[in-house]
């Protein structure tokens, strides 16, 4: 069950901004799907054999994962580096856990989250 969309909305106005300042975190690039504006969503990646993969602590309705979907890419800036991501898409519990670092499971687990998306690494 994911956490309720209204403290997502608590993070992305309060614990985003402080998150992005302090310049450490993976922060996933997308584009809104009705402003065209770009977001910045600092998120925990897990690399994945051809792409990454994110949890979705707020289910497949929050707005990141809506933008992403509707755009069908992003970027994303990990360790200093940025690469592009295509093909997104959300992907149950057991395909994510096959790919999860088992450390990363638990957490996962006590939250009973069963969404999660999974990108890419576009060619080139």
């Amino acid at each position: 069950m994911p956490m309720p969309l209204w403290w997502g909305q608590i993070n992305k106005r309060v614990f985003n901004p402080l998150t992005l300042a302090q310049g450490k975190s993976p922060v996933l690039t997308h584009v809104g799907r009705a402003s065209g504006r770009a977001f910045h969503t600092p998120l925990d990646a897990f690399p994945v054999a051809g792409g990454y993969l994110f949890i979705l602590v707020y289910g497949s309705r929050s707005d990141w994962v809506r933008n992403i979907l509707a755009a069908g890419s992003a970027r994303l800036l990990v360790d200093g580096k940025e690469v592009e991501l295509t093909a997104p898409r959300v992907v149950g519990r057991d395909e994510a856990f096959e790919a999860l670092p088992t450390k990363s499971r638990r957490p996962v687990r006590v939250l009973r989250i069963t969404e999660f998306l999974r990108m890419d690494l576009a060619a080139g």
